[in-house]
């Protein structure tokens, strides 16, 4: 008898075992926003919705994830929309299936106190820092246009955020379009000048959604309809309650955790941000996305930075994941 339990035990470990060493071992990219969904990450409850073993790995621009992305390293990941235009032109195997956010307040331009910049027409002859190939550059490039300054008139420096903060400290730079928590920090000691919500407004919106590699979209199916399920359900925990989402609360410390912001940032940095339900991720992924991602590429090209703009961006674009957790 006693031998018969041993045997049911150590069955029974080997299966435990088995389950958790045969999870599928990936890695997810993400800029670090503080977004609900960090809230959510910090719980686990994105592996425990997918039964993946996952690696969330940061990236400083949209250039690095499309990089990793072609290589294979990476199958899902965060990704700005003018990156993800970029991605596409070059015709990487990319889908957009969520949009994790539309952009506001939450991306823009800062000048530095001190520089004499009180108008726009005051940049001409500063120095700009902008993470290059992002959505910030498309807003500044936006703005620019809006404005009637040319890029020539000032001195646009390609940086990482952690590099705008570093350069910003030192007086390197005059102003920067950035996100945050890095625009937080600016902010300390300078003021918008303008905001990406105000730049689309002019034309050029701007987004960042979530992308997979189409050949790992449809062997996994019901995986990635898990991770949706996720995050519209990490996206309604805020949407459902912001006004409890205080610098005290649970979930803003777990994202200021997760991010390295403040708790007391945390909050209206939330603000900055346009989070979709569900049922509004099937509405803008079926009628707007595909169109934004075509403005945004013949901005792109009109700017040099691609060199032709495809006729059907749709094809980018897949709403069945949406749907399937609607």
């Amino acid at each position: 008898m006693n031998t018969l339990i041993k045997i049911i035990t150590v069955l029974g470990l080997m299966a435990g075992i088995s389950t958790s060493a045969y999870a599928e071992k990936l890695i997810i990219g993400t800029f670090g926003d503080p977004t609900p969904a960090q809230a959510a990450i910090a719980q686990g409850k994105f592996a425990k919705a997918t039964g993946w073993d996952i690696e969330w790995r940061k990236f400083e621009s949209g250039a690095g994830v499309i990089a990793a992305m072609a290589s294979g390293d990476v199958q899902i990941s965060e990704l700005g929309s003018s990156p993800l235009a970029i991605a596409t032109s070059r015709g990487e195997n990319l889908k957009l299936f969520l949009v994790s956010f539309l952009i506001g307040t939450s991306e823009s331009l800062i000048v530095r106190n001190g520089t004499g910049i009180d108008k726009p027409a005051d940049l001409k002859g500063k120095v700009i820092g902008v993470p290059i190939g992002s959505t910030s550059q498309l807003s500044l490039t936006g703005a620019l246009k809006h404005w009637g300054i040319s890029e020539k008139e000032v001195r646009i420096l390609g940086m990482s955020p952690q590099q705008i903060n570093a350069a910003w400290v030192r007086k390197d730079i005059d102003a920067a379009f950035v996100w945050n928590p890095i625009q937080s920090e600016l902010l300390k000691n300078g003021k918008r000048l303008v905001s990406a919500g105000q730049v689309a407004k002019w034309g050029y919106p701007t987004f960042n959604g979530w992308v997979v590699n189409s050949e790992f979209a449809a062997k996994h199916a019901k995986s990635l309809a898990a991770f949706a399920k996720a995050m519209n359900q990490a996206n309604a925990a805020y949407l459902d309650n912001k006004s409890k989402w205080t610098a005290d609360s649970a979930p803003v410390k777990r994202i200021a955790q997760r991010t390295g912001a403040k708790a007391t940032q945390v909050p209206e940095s939330l603000e900055g941000f346009t989070f979709l339900t569900a049922s509004e991720q099937v509405d803008w992924l079926s009628k707007h996305a595909a169109d934004a991602l075509r403005k945004t590429a013949v901005f792109l090209k009109n700017n040099g930075r691609i060199d032709s703009v495809g006729k059907d961006f749709s094809k980018f674009v897949d709403v069945s994941v949406a749907k399937s957790v609607q």
